[in-house]
């Protein structure tokens, strides 16, 4: 079960930063680099919301690998406007499938 698959779901959760906070005016600009940066690896921006609560965003991605994911993690991080939390997300054909090997 731990192939990677083409067109990985990834969920990402993120809080401002105190710069991300500062810069605030600027945040739809960054969203557009960051859905840039998202197609230069290969990978789509399909979702953001803007979330009440302890999150700031989520952001739902496609990504070809997870290597690519930590690609465009880590430039994400390093700008230093949020901190994100990535999570793998299966769509319910492929939780199905892991249903039926794990029953």
């Amino acid at each position: 079960m731990s192939e990677v698959r083409a067109n990985q779901k990834y969920l990402s959760l993120m809080r401002l930063t105190q710069k991300g906070l500062a810069e605030l005016t600027d945040s739809a600009k960054r969203r557009k680099v960051s859905e840039d940066r998202v197609a230069a690896l290969g990978g789509r921006s399909i979702a953001f919301y803007a979330l009440l609560g302890p999150y700031d965003f989520a952001q739902v991605f496609e990504m070809p690998s997870n290597e690519a994911m930590m690609q465009y993690v880590l430039t994400a991080r390093r700008d230093g406007h949020v901190e994100p939390l990535i999570l793998p997300a299966f769509d319910t054909k492929i939780y199905g499938q892991i249903l039926d090997v794990v029953s």
